[in-house]
Order: C-alpha cells, then structure tokens, then sequence
C-alpha cells in the first residue's frame, strides 16, 4: 500500500471510530457515569521541584547540547549532573528525596525537548532526517540455511533463516483460530544488548509484540505457497540496542531470506520515525531513525516497513492526545525516504535472492499423484513409506489437496532425492499397453506363470505367450524368482487384469524353405 492511500484509509477508519466514541459518551450519559474519578494522592514537592529547575536545567540543557553519540557517554555525562545535585543538598535536607529522581527525569526530558523544538537538534548531532550509518553481512554463520548481520548505529541484529518440512509448521490453537504457521520469526532481546544483567527466561509482552510486527513486515513478500515447500523459521538475536531493534530484525531477517534462497518479492526494510512537539506553540520535529532515549522523551514511535514498491506493516505508540493528518502524511513521507535509504544500503551487501540453495540446505521435490493411490506409496500401517525413508534418507510428506495426492520429497543431498523419487515412481507409475518391463516369476500354474512387472503388480503371462514355439507344460521353463523381459499386450476392461507376452520380444523363427 502506497503512502497516500495509507492516509486515506486511516482517515476513513478515523470516522467510523468516532461514531463507536460516541456510542460510549452516550452509554456513560445513561448509566450516570459522567464525572470522572479524580487522581491526586501523588506525593509532590514544589519548592523541590523550582530549586533542581534553577540549579540543574541549564547544565542539562548543555549537556545535551554537546550532541554526544555515543549512548554509554551522554548517560553518564547526564548522571554526574544529578550526583552533583544530589551532593549539594548534603545528607539532611528538607525536600522529599524520593521525588529528586522523577523531576529530575521530567527536567532533563524538557531540556532534551526544547534542544529539539528550539534548535533542531538531536541528542547524537544528526540531523532530523538523518539515518545512523548502516553496516550490513550475510552468510555469517556458515552452518545455518540463510544468515545475516545488521547493524544500524548502536542497535545490531543477528538473524538467521532456517528451512524445514511440513511436519516443522507451527500449530496455532487460539481462542478463536486454529491451524498451522509456515512461517514464524521469534525475536530474542537478551539483557546483555541494553548493557544490563539479568536471566534469559521466555519472551515477555515486549518481545512478543516486536517479533510479531517484523513477522508481518516479512510474510507480505514470501513466495505463494505453490512455489515455496518450505517452513521457514526466522530467528532474530538482538546483540546490542539503542533505537528500534524490531526494524533492524526486518532488515536482517530480509537479507537472511535472501541469503537462504527464498525467492521473496523484493527486500523489506524498516524505520522507526519520532517526534517531539508543543501543544502550546505549536512546535513539532519529526525524527527518522529514533534512538533509545528519543522514543523515551519524545511524544510518538511510528514504525513503517516496506519495499520499494509500498508500505507491509506498520504500528504507531503517541503520547499526545492526537495528531493532525498533514503531519502524519509529513511522517510517512519522511519514512519512506528513510526506508529507500536503508533498502539501497542492504542492497549493496545484497539486491536479490541468491539462484541456489547452500549446499545443506534440504531440497525439495513436489509431485502430485491420484487419490487412490495414496494408500499405496503409504503402505499398511505406513510401511512403505517408512521403509523408503529408511532406505534413502529422504523426508517424504503425503497429504491430500484438491482430490489429489501431493507429495513433498525433501533431502540435503541430491542422489538421495532421486532415489526415493524412484521409488515412489515406481509405485506410481500407470502400465501402458505396450511397454516393455523387467519382471520377476512369483508364481507358476499349470496354464502359465504370474509375473511382477511393476511393484504390486502382477500380469498373467500365458503358456502360449512363452514362447513361439507351442509349450505343453510349464515344468522346466520357468523358475520362481526368475527375472524375464516382459510385454503388456492387453488389460482386460471388466477386471483390470494384465495379460503379458514374452514371445512378442523374441524373435520369430523363419518358416522352412518349402520343396519344389
């Protein structure tokens, strides 16, 4: 979807959500639930509050001013302020100490602000539309599928892409839905990527919620499912963060996927946008690329993905009590400048889907077979199939789709795929009226001998069709277990038996010269 339309449908969506805003006004006015509750049992300290103003708003106000990029610097720069602070009260002062952290944290977002608002300044020295220098690899880990590396300042993410069956799809059992995911991306955000020190335990809301917006960022331009037998699995370690690590696991799961040889649509690349503004004034900035403390102090985090082509996926986070559409639409467009940016740096590490898979990596076979022949390469109880499996080495996945048997062949090694193609092939295969066939003897009778000529497929080969010569008894002709060169000369239409004949690939003999 293209920027402007985006705008127009959330215009739209906008209307219709006022009408359900002012069903609730109306059902509070019924209830009687129109005065809202008040909250003011907040401890608070104005003489606190002015003395930090005077005393610390213009040393922060500085400090930020020295546009410092590197994270560890300026917070450290901005925590020395707040000791000297704490240190001038000496031990026993009058002010309620528990509030010397929050108003802190409130002076020095409105310093961060006003550098912002005033000077068009951003903490690290870029300007408002500029994006952190971008570093990108792919192939990183050898061993895997599909591997890549994104760094984008101070935020890095190692991705990798993993390729599987059928039997690796996920199976979904919500509320609501049920079924099964072909593709998944799990995002880890370990501790040690903010600098902190803290136990790896499951996902949280957070991760969650972040993995899902780079999954739907990624799904918009996978191959249909006709062209991809693959589940794939995308795996997102974040191994350092300041500023939208969910935008930097688009980019690197986009460069894995093409790493890997997934023929997507085209790259996807991300961008998380912010913005500082004054109700009062009437003051904005639009940031593209926010850090860490910018999504902090500042009042939105919009985050676009998107290929060259249009927007994928998007979510928005405000803290103001709205947004005028004509700076949304000022938002998007700065995005998508900021996105192309980034698409043409990964473009450089990698512009389109490599035409081979790595040589691990399992290949995949599909085919499609009649329905009633299903029960037949599965065998009884799944014997043949395992068999196979067994035999090859091979994964082999059979399901029924639209009447018909489709059957997904998967192995990381070439010859072994073509075995058990073979051998389901076999299986198969439809005789054809005079084809010729390598057959074994299973049993003899008086009038003839039954032959396989085909696996689970047996044809009479009559007495007469032995030979050209008349043959009066089968003793001695044929041995049980013996392979003879076969012809199928007929099916009967009522049984579906097979008639075979051998003597029709013997020569005939030659008639005798008669005497005159």
């Amino acid at each position: 979807i293209q920027e402007e339309e985006m705008l127009e449908a959330m215009q739209y969506a906008h209307e219709e959500i006022k009408r359900h805003c002012q069903a609730q006004i109306e059902l509070t006015k019924l209830v009687g639930k129109e005065v809202k509750r008040e909250y003011n049992h907040e401890k608070s300290d104005p003489a606190l509050f002015d003395k930090m103003r005077a005393e610390v708003y213009d040393k922060l106000y500085a400090a930020v001013g020295k546009l410092i990029a590197n994270k560890s610097e300026r917070s450290a720069l901005i925590k020395e302020i707040k000791e000297e602070f704490v240190a001038s009260l000496g031990e026993e002062h009058e002010y309620e100490a528990s509030l010397i952290g929050p108003y802190f944290s409130k002076i020095h977002k409105e310093a961060a602000r006003n550098l912002t608002l005033n000077e068009k300044k951003r903490l690290d020295g870029r300007k408002l539309d500029e994006v952190r220098p971008i570093w990108s690899v792919v192939d990183y880990l050898p061993s895997a599928h599909g591997s890549a590396v994104f760094t984008r300042g101070e935020t890095q993410s190692l991705t990798t892409c993993t390729l599987g069956t059928k039997m690796d799809e996920m199976m979904v059992d919500g509320a609501t839905i049920s079924g099964y995911n072909k593709f998944y991306l799990h995002y880890n955000f370990p501790g040690f990527s903010t600098g902190e020190v803290k136990p790896n335990r499951g996902p949280g809301r957070r991760e969650v919620g972040h993995g899902n917006l780079a999954m739907r960022a990624l799904k918009k331009v996978l191959p249909p499912a006709d062209q991809n037998p693959y589940t794939i699995r995308i795996v997102s370690d974040i191994l350092e963060s300041n500023g939208s690590s969910s935008m930097a696991t688009v980019c690197a799961g986009s460069l894995a996927l093409m790493d890997a040889g997934i023929p997507i649509k085209s790259a996807v690349t991300g961008i998380a946008m912010g913005m500082i503004s004054d109700a009062k004034t009437g003051k904005y900035s639009i940031l593209s690329d926010i850090l860490g403390d910018e999504d902090h102090l500042g009042d939105m985090d919009f985050k676009v993905t998107g290929t060259s082509k249009g927007i994928t996926a998007c979510q928005m986070d405000l803290k103001v009590e709205g947004l005028d559409y004509s700076v949304l639409k000022e938002a998007l467009l700065q995005a998508k400048d900021g996105r192309l940016h980034i698409l043409n740096e990964i473009t450089k590490t990698l512009a389109e889907p490599k035409p081979e898979l790595k040589p691990h990596t399992p290949r995949s076979f599909v085919m499609f077979i009649p329905k009633e022949l299903i029960g037949a390469v599965i065998g009884p109880g799944g014997k043949v199939i395992q068999e196979i499996q067994k035999d090859t080495g091979a994964t082999i996945v059979i399901e029924e789709i639209d009447n018909q048997g489709k059957i997904n062949i998967f192995s990381a090694n070439q010859d072994k795929l073509n075995a058990a193609l073979s051998r389901i092939k076999a299986i198969v295969a439809q005789p054809e009226i005079g084809e010729t066939y390598t057959g074994k003897v299973k049993n003899i009778q008086p009038f003839g001998a039954f032959v396989e000529f085909m696996p689970g497929k047996d044809g009479l080969l009559h007495i007469s069709e032995i030979k050209h010569e008349r043959v009066e008894t089968m003793d001695g002709v044929l041995e049980p277990g013996e392979e003879i060169q076969v012809k199928l000369i007929d099916v009967d239409k009522k049984t579906g038996k097979f008639k075979l004949s051998r003597k029709a690939l013997l020569p005939k003999p030659e008639k005798p010269a008669s005497n005159s």
